[in-house]
């Protein structure tokens, strides 16, 4: 149950809550669940078996496990620590954010509910004046983001100091070794559900849900054409699910020999499978309420506006025959229509629901936006935040037990320094490369590192961890290894999926990406312009394309580089051999 609980509350974490609901928001809703059930059925069950196969078999982490399987394959595991460090570099910061929003949350009135007053205390700040009180409270407050990634800005000390609080929070849970962090798992696995439950109760009792939800189940099924979202599903049950960090491999090295690791398998893939569409069940419910709530909001403006315009009578014009009046208006005074043509908004509930907002976006703004118009705000403010810390520093505890957990191995580092030690030593030098995130343009590089660090490493990694097992290992050797462990060999649906299908699938995805980078153009990003009060393209700068650069080769060059090192090493020690045995002779 504990190692069912430490997967769960990896796998299961922020990308369920605001990932998966943007994508089925941008591919049609009900549609996208199609290409991503069969995509779990296809590639994400059949790979998490496997890595949890390899972790129970070898008893140790990545890097040991790979080099059990081949010398040359030690790169592999070299590889998913990279990659699992650079993920636990940055993806605490969130858990940074999620605290400061958590604290500001015991205000009466919360302190995106509203625009701050300028200096001279006669108006509102103009940059929230042009934008919204939550996104200015996100970019400002939360961020104090620059105008661009080339003005670094300074540190923000309140996220500085939640950075810390984060990073002494997953210490503590780690400090004991990453055996300790199965205690933590119950409460980190099971409270957000708890709360998604509550939120989803509560959600579908607010005006305009129902809006929402039908908008998810409404299938657009000409999405079904698109390779997009064939790809986009199954990218998030790839990167859902944790695969290729070593992080799988880790929790299961510490397993019993015979532990059932089929049957958990199948069970935590489907648990975050079915939380996702549980969270965007919810996700959903709170989209209908911004959307009908912002609708609403353009159709009071626009009665307003006629009303005070055309002095008519207060209870003339209704929301219900808004249009009439306009054509009508429009018609009987065309001149005094047209002066006031550039305060019109077309208001359109379908258009609010359309405008998708990804990732932090969708985390810290949307869901800001949606609890600040809830009675009783402060409290739906607090469990929503408290739930993203608990899914956060769930995930978190498995990516940094994904980079202790092969430190450990090496006996190198085991014989010089104790576990504290080392705990100790990767969360300082993680927490202290994560500050780089809370200065004015860190916000620019955690995009970066979002989006680049681990993307195309991962793809390379469970290629190769895929193709090692079948046709390096063997698949036969990998069927009896699991026969001795749970008693019967995998059935010839696996066999099929490992050997063939999987393979030409991660093949497919990973030309794909590559493609898509290399004709993509120049790399962008969103920037924060204050003096518009919203977010503007910009192209990255050459320095910042080349860190792309070595973000993308650094995990994947770990590979051929110790396969090259082994093989010389093999050859040097072959040529000695044959040297000593000739001068013997």
């Amino acid at each position: 149950m504990q190692f069912i609980l430490a997967c769960v509350s990896y796998a299961v974490g922020l990308g369920n809550v605001w990932r998966f609901p943007y994508l089925c928001q941008m591919h049609g809703g009900g549609s996208f669940l199609i290409p991503y059930m069969i995509m779990l059925v296809v590639e994400g069950i059949p790979l998490f078996y496997m890595e949890l196969a390899i972790g129970q078999r070898m008893r140790l982490g990545s890097i040991g496990a790979w080099s059990s399987i081949s010398p040359y394959l030690g790169g592999l595991g070299i590889a998913s620590v990279v990659t699992s460090t650079y993920l636990a570099v940055y993806y605490n910061v969130i858990n940074a954010w999620a605290f400061w929003y958590l604290f500001h949350s015991f205000q009466s009135v919360l302190p995106w509910a509203e625009c701050p007053v300028n200096s001279n205390r006669t108006a509102y700040v103009e940059e929230c004046e042009k934008s919204s009180s939550t996104e200015y409270f996100w970019y400002r407050e939360t961020l104090n983001i620059t105008s661009s990634i080339d003005e670094p800005g300074s540190i923000h000390m309140g996220q500085a100091l939640c950075l810390l609080l984060a990073w002494l929070i997953v210490y503590l849970c780690v400090v004991k070794g990453t055996q300790s962090t199965g205690k933590v798992v119950y409460f980190t696995a099971t409270f957000p559900y708890l709360v998604l439950f509550i939120y989803l109760i509560r959600g579908v009792t607010l005006h305009g849900a129902i809006n929402g939800v039908k908008y998810m189940f409404t299938p657009k099924l000409t999405e079904l054409t698109n390779p997009m979202a064939w790809i986009n599903a199954a990218t998030q049950i790839f990167f859902s699910l944790g695969l290729g960090f070593g992080t799988l491999i880790a929790f299961a090295s510490y397993n019993k020999p015979n532990n059932n690791f089929e049957k958990q398998a199948i069970i935590i893939s489907i648990i975050n499978s079915a939380t996702s569409i549980f969270a965007s069940l919810v996700t959903f419910s709170i989209y209908g309420f911004k959307a009908t709530y912002s609708y609403e909001d353009c159709l009071e403006r626009m009665k307003l506006l006629l009303l005070n315009t055309f002095e008519l009578a207060e209870d003339s014009i209704k929301v219900d025959n808004l249009e009439y009046w306009m054509t009508h208006l429009n018609t009987t005074y065309p001149d005094q229509f047209a002066s006031i043509s550039s305060k019109l908004e077309v208001c359109d509930l379908e258009a609010e629901l359309d405008t998708a907002v990804e990732g932090t976006g969708l985390a810290f703004i949307v869901y800001s936006e949606a609890i600040k118009n809830m009675e009783v705000s402060q409290l739906w403010s607090l469990l929503y935040f408290f739930m993203l810390l608990m899914l956060g520093i769930g995930s978190m505890l498995g990516n940094v037990a994904a980079v202790i957990t092969p430190l450990m191995d090496s006996e190198f580092l085991s014989k010089r320094f104790k576990k504290e030690t080392i705990n100790s030593m990767v969360c300082l030098l993680c927490g202290l490369i994560g500050l780089s995130f809370t200065t004015g343009s860190g916000n620019y590089w955690f995009s970066i590192f979002n989006d680049y660090a681990t993307t195309f490493s991962l793809l390379f990694i469970v290629l190769i961890e895929i193709l090692s097992v079948c046709y390096i290992y063997g698949l036969k050797q990998f069927e009896a290894d699991i026969e001795m462990m749970i008693g019967h060999r995998p059935n010839w649906y696996w066999k099929i999926i490992w050997a063939v299908v999987s393979p030409l699938l991660i093949i497919g995805l990973f030309i794909f990406y590559i493609t898509s980078y290399i004709m993509g153009g120049t790399p962008t990003y969103q920037a924060w312009d204050h003096n518009l009060g919203e977010t503007i393209t910009k192209e990255y700068p050459v320095y910042a394309q080349a860190f792309i650069g070595i973000l993308l080769v650094s995990s994947t060059c770990c590979v051929p580089v110790v396969a090259l090192i082994t093989f010389i090493k093999k050859r040097g020690q072959h040529s000695e051999h044959t040297v000593s045995t000739i001068a013997k002779a």
